[in-house]
């Protein structure tokens, strides 16, 4: 093998992998054994590093995977409470019932519904500014996914440069060998076309490390991608859809407070809850896909270890 080659060998070693084999003492080897431990470690250093960016970027997944849970029983409680608002019980009552009292005992259960709708939207309300604000988990997660990608950007420049080490060693050997030679010669033949079985080994490693690697990366992309919708659009009907409604039911619950019933603005505002109920069932099945995104990208993370370790 030529010095050429040597150096196309060489080229796959990174500084991590060159600052390794100086950090411990290298033991007396020909250079074809060199060659045989590169052919066989390509590309080391960066998968030891993949098994701990995906360690660690399986654990702030799966941390955030309960996050939703609050905010979808929330959706749910809303959706509840709204429900079990009884417009009834402040239509204009007659003579005998604000006589016997009735009327203002009908006008104290609505307030206490309208109090509850508001304390439940509240508490929405706030678990989704707190789902809002940036954390250093979130900040955390995204770097280690760029990290994760710089990694995979190494290990398939390493698998470039290996696969044409390979192209340009196989050719020599087909040249080689219509050459012949003597015993010695069809020896170092034979060295390296098991040199070259080590790396096409080594490269198939690496191509499953990186297509484990981007399938995973792909999943926690997605459910980052998916929580950030669900966390906008929710934010948005809290402004447009509930905003408009709540200032309709205060409207009535300011009436019924001040006379005991509300003659106008009955049936707007009934209309007005009624079309609250679809938006916040598909906020809590919302919130379910985001669980659902965020348990399916801490999965991959962890299958990803398999090719990992089968490459470190």
């Amino acid at each position: 093998m030529s010095d050429t080659d040597d150096d196309r060998t060489a080229s796959l070693m990174t500084p991590a992998k060159l600052a390794q084999l100086k950090a411990r003492p290298q033991p007396a080897a020909s250079p074809a054994a060199w060659l045989d431990q590169l052919a066989s470690d390509a590309g080391s250093g960066h998968v030891r590093r993949l098994v701990e960016l995906g360690q660690q970027l399986e654990a702030a997944v799966r941390g955030r995977e309960g996050d939703f849970g609050p905010l979808g029983v929330a959706c749910t409680a809303l959706h509840d409470a709204l429900g079990q608002l009884d417009f009834s019980l402040v239509q204009p009552k007659g003579w005998l019932a604000r006589a016997t009292g009735k009327g203002k005992e009908a006008a104290a259960t609505f307030g206490k519904q309208h109090d509850r709708v508001l304390r439940v939207a509240e508490d929405l309300a706030d678990d989704l500014k707190a789902l809002q604000k940036p954390s250093s988990a979130s900040g955390g997660a995204d770097r280690m996914a760029l990290e994760i990608e710089a990694e995979m950007r190494a290990l398939e420049k390493i698998m470039d440069q290996g696969a044409r080490w390979l192209q340009d060693m196989r050719n020599q050997l087909k040249a080689r060998q219509t050459q012949g030679g003597d015993a010695a010669v069809q020896q170092q033949i034979r060295e390296d076309s098991a040199r070259c079985e080590l790396l096409v080994a080594r490269l198939k490693l690496l191509r499953d490390v990186n297509t484990a690697a981007q399938q995973a990366l792909e999943r926690t992309q997605a459910a980052a991608a998916r929580r950030a919708s669900v966390l906008a659009a929710l934010a948005q009907w809290l402004d447009e859809d509930w905003k408009p409604a709540r200032q309709r039911l205060e409207a009535v619950a300011r009436k019924v407070e001040d006379e005991g019933a509300a003659a106008e603005g009955i049936e707007p505002s009934r209309r007005a809850v009624e079309a609250l109920q679809p938006g916040l069932r598909q906020a809590h099945r919302d919130c379910g896909a985001v669980q659902a995104t965020a348990q399916a990208a801490s999965d991959a993370l962890a299958a990803m270890q398999g090719p990992l370790r089968a490459a470190a």
